[in-house]
């Protein structure tokens, strides 16, 4: 059967559902939601229908369907359970020009409801021949790909400009929200640090611009200012600018500072949260956060932070650090000092979650020395406390152990 797809702007228009079972009690909250002026004409109706007309969501008739109903309404329901009620119904509104959905018998409608749904602003409607489940199946499958970003949901015509800061996880890029992957497919710029998950850069659209924000340990190819003079000016110009982050926009990753900067510009701004490192990298490599009876709680601090370590020191915590790796000789004499036990367990994490995923285990008096001995570097994770003996892939006496991630 072949078709004419066509979708209909029923704001204001009068439509008449005659019937109202579980059909019914489907197909009209749709129609009020699509702004439907809407006439109900049966003799018993549904809970939610009944709800619907006591609210004054719709008009509702309690009574058998009788010729004339139809008139003067811009489309049809047919959705009697009584197959020759639908006929009639049908028939008349046929005969006065009006569009009629009947719900028995699809192929002898002169219209019909496709399977659809929305996503973001995208509405997906599907035929299938006049079978309903495989319509459903397929509406599905394509609303699964366009949430995950695999379809091409970039807008081509020239929108309101708007920033996405988007935290992409630890590093693998599996690990980023889905939510976050639709946002990064629909940029038009992304401004984007290292240690995010790049890769996904590549499966962007050639003319995407992509600029590099460049940050790494000692050097900043870009300031935080000149960020956000950038998302700011392009979103200015109309774009959809993706802010790609590694771990989590909110957690030492300075992005409160440029939605403050989108803010004040007058720019519209969303966060889309990520997998943090520091709780995801310890997991990564098999290491929890808290345990019962080792740690009731963690701290997460940078190891620019070192000023005074004695609570830290003091309390049953893990201690996660954040680019720490640079600091590690001072942060490691701060917690001695600060009375932490030197036999205290200690794990450094480089490149959590990847397959270049390494870590390295010792103590507050040996991790200084393992670390130099197998050239830890940036990006790394370093967690304090008895929860790095937990594992018991980690054997106590081995001081370098890979991760498959």
């Amino acid at each position: 059967m072949s078709s004419y797809p066509l979708s209909l702007n029923l704001a204001g228009k009068r439509v008449v559902v005659i019937g109202a079972g579980i059909v019914a009690s489907r197909r009209v909250p749709t129609l009020i939601e699509a702004g439907a002026r809407v006439l109900v004409i049966a003799p018993s109706v549904t809970e939610s229908i009944y709800q619907l007309g006591e609210q004054g969501s719709i008009e509702l008739h309690l009574r058998p369907y009788e010729a004339g109903d139809t008139a003067g309404a811009w489309l049809v329901h047919a959705l009697s359970n009584n197959a020759a009620v639908n006929e009639a119904v049908a028939f008349e509104a046929d005969a006065t020009g009006i569009w009629c959905v009947r719900a028995d018998q699809a192929l002898l409608s002169e219209a019909w409801t496709p399977a659809s749904t929305s996503v973001d602003d995208i509405t997906i409607a599907v035929t299938a021949g006049g079978d309903p489940r495989r319509a459903a199946a397929i509406r599905d499958a394509i609303a699964d790909q366009l949430k995950d970003g695999s379809l091409p949901v970039r807008r081509v015509r020239p929108a309101d400009g708007h920033v996405v800061l988007i935290g992409g996880g630890p590093g693998d890029p599996d690990l980023i929200t889905i939510r976050g992957r639709r946002a990064l497919a629909m940029a038009d710029v992304v401004v984007f640090d290292r240690l995010g998950p790049t890769v996904l850069l590549e499966t962007l659209a050639d003319d995407v611009e992509l600029i590099e924000a460049g940050k790494g340990p000692g050097h900043h190819s870009m300031t935080q200012d000149e960020i956000n003079r950038v998302i700011v000016e392009q979103a200015r110009l109309g774009k959809r600018v993706v802010r790609l982050k590694g771990g989590d926009p909110f957690v030492f990753g300075r992005g409160s500072e440029e939605v403050q900067a989108c803010v004040a510009a007058g720019v519209t701004v969303e966060v889309i949260p990520g997998i943090s490192s520091a709780v995801a990298g310890p997991a990564a490599a098999g290491i929890p956060v808290t345990h019962r009876g080792l740690a009731n709680g963690y701290a997460v601090i940078t190891g620019h932070q070192l000023e005074d370590l004695t609570p830290l020191a003091q309390m049953q915590l893990t201690l996660v650090v954040l680019m720490g790796v640079a600091t590690l000789p001072g942060l490691v004499s701060g917690l001695v000092e600060a009375g932490k036990l030197e036999s205290t367990p200690v794990a450094i994490i480089e490149k959590a979650s990847t397959k270049d995923q390494r870590v390295t285990i010792g103590t507050l008096a040996s991790i200084v020395k393992r670390a130099a001995e197998v050239g830890v570097r940036n990006p790394a994770v370093i967690v304090i406390g008895d929860v790095v003996t937990v594992p018991n892939l980690l054997a106590a006496e081995s001081s370098l152990h890979q991760f498959s991630g």
